[in-house]
């Protein structure tokens, strides 16, 4: 059974850094993508950042590119998001996500396992 544990949310301020982390369970990299993803009240879930599991090529949406970076540490299992410049929009939570295919694509119905999800607040 795949689990994903994410952790790291928190209240920043504005223009402030978090660091989450995704660590996986019954699942090794090999398996498939990673994929962060988040949802904000009365909003879709929107894909932020993803890392394939092959060469580790990743794909990050255009509103946080150059902001948000994702990586993974095999050894330990773990996928981060680093998040820099933080704005108030980014408020969410953030869930972390893995599927079977081993390109990381930003489209949630491919995911199969979900973590509980971790809550950012960013205040103005």
């Amino acid at each position: 059974e795949v689990q994903l544990v994410e952790s790291g949310g928190g209240l920043v301020q504005a223009g402030g850094s978090l660091r989450l982390s995704c660590t996986a369970s019954g699942y090794t990299f090999d398996n498939g993508a990673i994929g962060w993803f988040r949802q904000a009240p009365g909003k879709e879930r929107e894909g932020v950042s993803c890392i394939g599991s092959s060469d580790g090529s990743t794909n990050t949406a255009d509103s946080v590119k150059g902001r948000f970076t994702i990586s993974r540490d095999n050894a330990k299992n773990t996928v981060y998001l680093q998040m820099n410049s933080l704005k108030p929009e980014a408020t969410a939570v953030y869930y972390c996500a893995a599927c079977r295919s081993r390109l990381c694509v930003l489209l949630p119905p491919i995911y199969h396992s979900w973590g509980q999800g971790t809550q950012v607040t960013v205040s103005s």
